[in-house]
């Protein structure tokens, strides 16, 4: 009213009362056309977002629930004496209740995840062989039940700590959740007594144990710990000292903190043995890292992980989202200020920013000016190239189409000061990187030098504890990590579970232990995270604050050159990919080209050994009207050996050329021959990964006989390894003092025949109903039974009448395809050739050095319920007997 009354006033007109109701009515109007009208549109919209932008959540202080200072020291690994170090292997027996358990599967979990190395066995009667010679075969033993140790019959509970005490070996135990509240129970055996079926709140660590290592002490987790099943622990002998605490849930009479230890150490005074003893299990978070820092101590440093975490923090779509979704000028000097915070926690720490240059200044004016903002300050983050159109990269089919994409983008980055060195990428939804799509690779490399990426996808995105890395045409894929925020998470009243559920990943969830448990760690998130609500500074920030507070970990930033270089030097073995089926996975059918498909993969695979009867068997298949067989290679012929050789890391792509798809083909059972498979050792593993449901086939004949129609093959084919010994000095060659070149063609020449050990590796990966042996003499002397039997195993109906379209060739000396004018199709030139008798030496040498393995084989055929052993091998037996 004093505002209206001045107005009047100053344009010269008295001032009514009536005037003032009337004016505050039509005020009133308009307010209701405002609300109802105006608020509903977009541009309202817009511009209630900007009063909500002005309110952004912020992160704790720097320690949420406590004070405290920042860590200035990291232990390392206790050491112990050297000789009780070198005594085990670094691995742990983890003994479970059933072949199922709860705990014991979130402790397998965490060990995979931290890449610990462990054997699970369920608890028996019996312990599994602890030792290997004179080494120990386990730093720690682990019981998901220590009742169960405690129960263990006087044999084998004398047998373990005997053996604990002479290898220096911990025990750790988990104490179940007991059925009722009980007080003052006396654990069996020691001083230690348990109270159990109890609510706590409040932990804390003691910061004079020994066993802290990735925990940090230094105050009070406040707040209910889940559950109301605790167990906790009073001790009366000086062994005992605990390790954490937690407070009963009512606070005492008074209300005072009265501490309950939840983890006790025993430091081995009492009986010779170290343990720490868990009142609960996995699942509280502090839990979690009192498990990893428990095996650091127990194992001497044996079973430790490192304390340096690597973090890059990548911002993909960066020009790229709808209007109302963008970022304007505040969100960018916001991301700049939060960005200088973080790097007091994480030296050296920079956004890595992903761009789009098509769709700058394509938002509204305000986010036109965040555009601007951002490149104002190019100079404060890192930079990568992401697409031009935000296009996925596996719908491109056209390497010059990609590649003129790739160029605009880069084009858009020179002109705008962006730098374009960072040989650093990633694709829109993980596209193309795996599943591979060539063509990004191949552009990738031709237009910005890419000698890093990385995806979730590989071998798939969940597990996430299961993730690796791979290195294929020269460029590093890093796992990348989840952080829990999507480019639909921008509100944190949105978010799915609300903030309550965002803390509980940030405080000891899911996002803090991904730090913990990965070394190095690669987080996607998006441009949508940044503005509205700026959930990702919030997480980012609350979470580096979070593991300052409660860890001894370096949190360190790199650029991705440096950690793609760090990761392969950590894990060397996963250098070499391996190729998963992209129809077996719905989200990498999704970034998979259309103009790919599994369908015409093979079926079934003759897998040797060499010199068996492979290519006639393989002659005879193709003769089938319903099996096809691959195209030809130019190198290798009718095998395409891509399981056991450089021609792996040629891609999915390479393989599939050889299977195409046609009319003629797309009804057929598809095969593929490749002898050099069976003895490989990394081959089923490959295989199973491609190829989970596939057919095995493999020929066996007399090992012997084997070996030396190898030897002569290679002969034949002007091996110089034939040209400088004997058939005799080769096999009989001793590996300690022959020339390498020797050793490794007497290992080509014997390891084949070893048929149990290879059969039994396939087995590992494949159930025996997917294999089939084949009697290669059998396959020799009557090969239309031999396929009868091929053809159930295949289960094709009706079967394809053999009998009237291959027959016996006298001259050749083995059985050929049936031309239609009457004449014989056999085999090329070298298949059936003729040579001189193996030497009598050689044949009872080879015949006593296959006995062990001939004799496996026996045990293994009758374990797969073979009915008839074949002939050969009772005679080479029965030699061997004699």
């Amino acid at each position: 009213m004093t505002v209206l009354k001045n107005r009047r006033m100053m344009a010269g007109r008295p001032f009514s009362v009536k005037r003032c109701v009337a004016a505050l009515m039509v005020l009133g109007f308009l307010s209701i056309f405002y609300y109802t009208h105006y608020l509903s549109s977009p541009i309202a919209s817009l511009l209630m977002r900007r009063e909500r932008k002005m309110v952004r959540i912020r992160p704790y202080g720097m320690c949420p629930h406590f004070q405290s200072t920042p860590p200035t020291d990291h232990r390392p690994p206790h050491q112990g004496s050297g000789d009780s170090r070198t005594r085990t292997d670094p691995k742990l027996l983890l003994l479970v209740e059933t072949a199922y358990p709860r705990l014991g599967r979130e402790l397998a979990e965490t060990l995979v995840h931290n890449r610990l190395r462990y054997k699970m066995e369920v608890a028996g009667k019996s312990l599994p062989a602890l030792t290997n010679l004179d080494k120990g075969r386990y730093s720690v033993i682990v019981f998901e039940n220590y009742h169960r140790y405690l129960n263990m019959d006087k044999w084998n509970r004398e047998l373990l700590d005997k053996y604990c005490r002479e290898y220096g070996v911990g025990i750790l135990g988990f104490f179940p959740p007991a059925n009722r509240h009980m007080t003052g129970v006396k654990v069996k055996g020691f001083p230690l007594y348990l109270h159990t079926k109890l609510s706590l709140r409040d932990a804390m660590l003691n910061s004079a144990s020994p066993v802290l290592r990735v925990a940090r002490a230094g105050g009070v987790y406040q707040g209910p710990l889940p559950g109301d099943d605790w167990s906790v622990f009073t001790a009366n002998h000086t062994t005992y000292e605990p390790v954490a605490w937690g407070s009963n849930s009512s606070g005492g009479e008074r209300g005072e903190y009265v501490p309950l230890a939840t983890v006790m150490q025993d430091h081995g005074m009492y009986d010779g043995i170290s343990r720490v003893l868990f009142g609960n299990g996995l699942n509280f978070w502090l839990h979690r890292l009192l498990f990893l820092d428990s095996l650091s101590y127990l194992s001497k440093g044996l079973l430790s992980i490192s304390l340096e975490r690597q973090v890059l923090v990548d911002i993909d779509d960066i020009f790229v989202g709808e209007s109302g979704i963008r970022m304007w000028k505040e969100d960018v000097h916001d991301l700049i200020e939060t960005q200088d915070r973080i790097r007091q926690l994480v030296p050296g720490f920079k956004f890595n920013l992903g761009f789009s240059g098509k769709y700058f200044h394509r938002g509204t004016w305000e986010e036109n000016e965040g555009d601007d903002t951002i490149l104002e300050n190019v100079d404060k983050f890192n930079w990568f190239c992401h697409m031009w159109n935000h296009m996925q990269p596996h719908l491109y089919n056209n390497e010059t189409h990609l590649e003129y994409e790739m160029s605009l983008n880069k084009a858009f980055a020179e002109a705008h000061g962006i730098p374009t060195n960072s040989s650093y990428s990633v694709a829109p939804h993980h596209s193309g990187v795996y599943p591979v799509h060539e063509l990004l690779y191949t552009v990738w490399k031709k237009v910005w030098k890419i000698r890093v990426t990385s995806t979730e996808e590989y071998p798939h995105l969940r597990p996430a504890r299961l993730r690796r890395g791979f290195v294929h045409r020269g460029i590093k894929v890093l796992p990348r990590q989840t952080c829990g925020l999507f480019t639909h998470t921008i509100y944190v009243d949105r978010y799915p579970g609300g903030r309550k559920k965002l803390d509980e990943s940030i405080m000891g969830g899911e996002l803090f232990q991904t730090i913990v448990y990965n070394p190095i760690n690669v987080f996607m998130s998006h441009m949508s995270n940044y503005g509205s609500d700026r959930l990702a500074l919030y997480t980012f920030e609350s979470v580096f604050q979070f593991i300052r507070c409660w860890t001894n970990l370096k949190l360190v930033s790199s650029g991705p050159l440096e950690l793609a270089d760090k990761y392969f030097k950590m894990y060397p073995e996963e250098i070499d990919p391996v190729w998963g089926n992209p129809c077996l996975d719905q989200r990498h059918l999704k970034i998979w080209s259309y103009k790919k498909s599994c369908q015409h993969l093979p079926k079934f695979l003759v897998i040797g050994p060499q010199k068996t009867g492979t290519t006639a068997l393989y002659t005879f298949l193709s003769m089938h009207p319903n099996i096809s067989a691959n195209i030809p290679s130019k190198e290798t012929f009718e095998e395409i050996q891509f399981f056991n050789g450089r021609n792996y890391y040629k891609g999915l792509d390479w393989y599939m050329q050889f299977f195409p798809s046609n009319d003629s083909v797309d009804n057929k059972i598809v095969f593929e021959k490749s002898a050099t498979y069976f003895d490989s050792d990394i081959v089923p593993k490959r295989v199973q990964a491609l190829l989970p449901n596939v057919k095995l086939v493999t020929i066996l004949i007399s090992p012997a006989k084997r070996a030396y129609s190898w030897y002569q093959h290679a002969k034949a084919h002007g091996d110089p390894n034939t040209l400088k010994y004997s058939f005799h000095q080769v096999i009989t060659a001793n590996e300690s003092v022959v020339p390498k070149s020797l050793r490794d063609f007497r290992n080509r020449c014997l390891n084949p025949g070893k048929y149990a050990l290879h059969i039994e590796r396939w087995l590992d990966y494949f159930h025996h109903n997917n294999l089939h042996i084949i009697d290669g003499d059998q396959l020799k002397s009557n090969p239309v039974d031999v396929l009868d039997q091929f053809q159930k195993f295949l289960k094709i109906t009706p079967p394809f009448d053999y009998s009237s379209h291959i027959r016996y060739d006298a001259k050749k000396g083995f059985f050929c395809k049936v031309l239609e004018g009457g004449g014989n199709k056999c085999l090329g030139k070298g298949k059936g050739r003729q040579y001189a008798s193996m030497d009598a030496e050689s044949y009872k040498y080879l015949r006593e050095f296959y006995m062990p393995y001939n004799t496996a084989l026996v045990k293994l055929l009758r374990k797969l319920e073979h009915t008839t052993i074949p002939q050969w091998l009772k005679d080479d037996l029965s030699y061997s007997s004699t």
